[in-house]
């Protein structure tokens, strides 16, 4: 038996269990069972073959941002809308069969938006080159998920059910567990929280599937068996992300309005002739992104870079700075007063200038 046969049938044994007090540890070893075997399928092949032509690019610009979604959906007529790069696009399905970059320009940073072939049912598994589309996303700082607005929620069901499969974990943030694993002394179990699903003995049973058998398991939240497998397998990648309903011009204002209510959602229609709400998608974007501007000292630099302290901002200015930073005067919002003299700590706010002096 394969590894996806495998993993069908422990999907099977676990759609078909019910949910109590009596199978909790059942189901716990199920999910352990199936997160390994997954891992599994996505290991590189030992076998040399030939790289995944037209996927392989370079990072640049102030953030990275993922194009995804099913065939036909308009990913490609929105790229070309928002950037100065032409994507391919067609009234049929499959129009991009490779990623394709483009960088929109907003508020004095550049982001580069990827333009990823269509996903299908099946992508985790390898299906039309899923892999190599599933492997872009997780780059990315933030995915953009384009759904036809046409298809009600089952595309987006699929799509997030196929990045769930490869350790994606959509708008939610790692779990507030401390796990280390040691040479000796056994398990050690504690929480910080009353917890109601996960107990001692699951978390000892979940652990031995993954033949650990000596640890510190540290629960600070009343977190699932799920998110207790994420933290042990640990190549989990959390990121935020943008459900973008295109097409809404197909459907009624009543379900345009449910749509556009939903969180993390943006209604548009994106077409070279004829498009709507775009705008406000890219503001909406601004916020997920979380960036900010850092204006330099000398007259007309200017610098985007993230929400981070002063030291990421000398690693964006040039790789040798931090070395050789002695100490910064800040003029803004995030100084009591202007100038300030600051140090590599000091946290950056919105259009803060700053003055970097060497030792």
């Amino acid at each position: 038996m394969g590894i996806l046969d495998k993993i069908a049938e422990i999907e099977r044994e676990i759609s078909r269990t019910q949910k109590n007090k009596a199978t909790e540890y059942h189901l716990g070893l199920l999910k352990a069972k199936l997160a390994k075997y997954r891992a599994q399928l996505l290991e590189p092949s030992k076998s040399a073959g030939a790289k995944g032509e037209g996927f392989d690019v370079m990072k640049s610009g102030d953030a990275r941002v993922a194009l995804i979604g099913f065939p036909s959906v308009g990913k490609s007529t929105f790229l070309s809308l928002m950037t100065s790069t032409a994507s391919e696009a067609a009234s049929y399905e499959f129009t991009t069969l490779t990623c394709i970059p483009g960088v929109i320009e907003y508020k004095g940073a550049n982001i580069q938006l990827l333009d990823l072939p269509g996903i299908i049912e099946g992508a985790a598994q390898g299906k039309g080159r899923g892999r190599q589309v599933i492997a872009v996303a997780r780059t990315a700082d933030v995915v953009i998920m384009m759904l036809d607005a046409t298809k009600g929620e089952v595309q987006r069901e699929l799509l997030e059910k196929e990045l769930e499969s490869v350790g994606i974990r959509l708008n939610r943030t790692k779990p507030n567990i401390y796990f280390k694993p040691k040479k000796g002394g056994g398990l050690s179990y504690n929480s910080t929280v009353p917890l109601t699903q996960c107990s001692e003995k699951l978390v000892q049973l979940i652990l031995h599937e993954y033949k650990i058998f000596n640890a510190e398991v540290l629960f600070r939240e009343d977190s699932t068996p799920d998110e207790f497998i994420d933290v042990i397998v640990g190549n989990r990648v959390y990121m935020p992300c943008l459900y973008v309903y295109n097409k809404v011009d197909q459907i009624s204002i009543e379900e345009v309005d449910r749509l556009a209510r939903r969180p993390n959602s943006v209604v548009i229609r994106s077409d070279i002739c004829f498009f709507l709400n775009l705008e406000y998608l890219l503001e909406t974007l601004w916020e997920y992104l979380a960036l900010i501007c850092i204006y330099t000292k000398k007259r007309g630099g200017t610098n985007a870079t993230s929400p981070h302290a002063l030291l990421m901002t000398c690693h964006r200015i040039h790789r040798t700075l931090a070395s050789q930073f002695k100490y910064a005067l800040v003029w803004g919002t995030s100084t009591k007063y202007s100038p300030q003299r600051v140090g590599l700590t000091h946290i950056m706010e919105h259009e803060d200038v700053i003055q970097i002096v060497k030792k």
